[in-house]
């Protein structure tokens, strides 16, 4: 029996990804159903852009352009709803700066079809063909047999391997999944909502990593670090103005620790954490010393009380890029 499949895609102020995004969709071997896209509130040309390639009026994408920009998860959140309402059997999941090979979705459909997966996930690649999965398996420690095993290229792989964790980034959600756990939680903002959505989703059966499905994933992690030596020692560092960008992954991930493995192991976790902070501001950072102790401060705690303020680092700092919306704890 054919199942249906739409793409969500997210996208705020990237409007060449994003086309590069919706060509990569369109031309898949296994056509899509639909391709919900959702814009945060874009400030740049992308709506501009959509109407110039006629995507704005294209029979298979649904536009929707929200009122503010409500980061990656409250994006995701909305996306998936919509396409959970349409009544989509599965929901594949996906950021703008991704673009899915063109049989990306052929090569998905076995495992979609396999009764009681609850995820099917695309191997991310890089612009070389080399696999981007470092931080798949998280849920599994990191074992050094993990490692390794992930460190071969994508085409040694299996043809199916069973994981516990994929990015946003290339992961279809079957419905039925969705109606058991809800969907992502939008007051993540940024950073580890995925993370957070697959370990709920994990607790009902296996996601499927399909290493001959490839996606490429082309944003750069690391392009606002700026390397600091000192003593002998090196440490990559952020300026003051970018430094929103840790606020949301370590309140985000101290929350997921409490939140699904008790205030004992999140405890030890955070403290171990802000050790590791605290010794890299004192030993690296010149300036700004006791704003970026209260900066990361306020994560842990925010974290630990389940305050979701996605406005507070920019009080914290007096910066943070786009405007955004303050979610209320679900």
């Amino acid at each position: 029996m054919k199942q249906s499949v739409a793409a969500v895609v997210v996208t705020y102020n990237r409007a060449r990804l994003l086309l590069e995004c919706l060509d990569g969709l369109l031309r898949q071997s296994h056509p899509v159903d639909k391709i919900i896209l959702i814009d945060n509130a874009s400030s740049d040309d992308t709506a501009k852009q959509l109407n110039s390639r006629g995507y704005l009026n294209h029979q298979k994408i649904d536009y929707h352009r929200l009122p503010v920009n409500s980061g990656g998860a409250g994006g995701f959140y909305t996306g998936m709803k919509v396409a959970f309402d349409a009544g989509y059997d599965w929901l594949w999941v996906m950021d703008d700066d991704a673009e899915p090979h063109p049989d990306a979705l052929e090569k998905m459909l076995p495992s979609m079809r396999q009764s009681g997966v609850a995820g099917v996930a695309n191997l991310t690649v890089g612009f070389d063909g080399e696999a981007q999965i470092e931080h798949r398996g998280w849920l599994r420690l990191r074992s050094t047999k993990w490692r390794a095993h992930y460190a071969i290229d994508g085409k040694a792989l299996p043809e199916r391997m069973e994981i516990t964790f994929a990015s946003f980034v290339g992961i279809a959600v079957h419905r039925s999944a969705v109606e058991r756990i809800g969907l992502p939680k939008p007051e993540l903002f940024i950073k580890g909502d995925d993370l957070e959505y697959c370990v709920r989703l994990a607790a009902l059966g296996p996601i499927i990593l399909v290493p001959g499905s490839k996606i490429i994933h082309k944003e750069g992690q690391n392009s606002n670090y700026h390397p600091i030596r000192r003593f002998g020692m090196q440490s990559m560092r952020l300026p003051l103005d970018r430094l929103w960008l840790t606020y949301f992954p370590l309140r985000n991930l101290v929350w997921i620790r409490r939140h699904h493995c008790g205030s004992g192991l999140a405890a030890g976790f955070a403290a171990r954490v802000f050790l590791r902070i605290v010794f890299g501001i004192l030993v690296f950072d010149s300036n700004h010393r006791w704003v970026r102790l209260k900066f990361y401060w306020n994560a842990i705690t925010d974290a630990w009380g389940g305050t979701f303020d996605n406005d507070k680092p920019r009080r914290l700092t007096g910066v943070l890029p786009p405007t955004i919306k303050r979610q209320p704890a679900s």
